[in-house]
């Protein structure tokens, strides 16, 4: 049975930073040939896509996040990472890792839209940046 969990949510103050993780198991294809993406919904708005990584490896980030963000995966340990530096206020919102067989070039933020292509997500982990 397929297993996706987010972890690493919190209270940070603003400035600061913190990784999140994804830990999966169960997938029905490897790990590694999934398109895999981080999102955020924050009550009353849509939610967002913030970072992805296709299966090739490449690397796509929502334009606002000025590089503060960094994607990574484990492909050994069939984990993903997030890593936010100099947290900001308005980063503040439920982070969901989700997996999907979405085809490379497609496996990109801007052509992921809310992340309606994904088919495996995880409960999501809080992120409270205070001020």
């Amino acid at each position: 049975q397929e297993h996706i969990m987010e972890s690493g949510g919190g209270s940070v103050q603003a400035g600061g930073s913190l990784t999140l993780s994804c830990a999966t198991s169960g997938l029905t294809y490897r790990f590694s040939d999934y398109c895999l993406a981080w999102f955020r919904q924050v009550p009353g708005k849509n939610r967002e896509g913030v970072a992805a990584i296709a299966a090739d490896g490449s690397i796509s980030y929502m334009d606002t996040t000025n590089g503060r963000f960094t994607i990574s995966r484990d492909i050994a340990k069939n984990t993903l990472d997030l890593r936010v530096i100099s947290l900001k206020v308005e980063d503040t919102a439920t982070y969901y890792c989700a997996a999907g067989s979405v085809a490379g070039d497609y496996c990109r933020i801007g052509s992921l839209g809310d992340g309606d292509r994904m088919y495996y997500w995880g409960k999501g982990t809080l992120v409270n940046v205070t001020s």
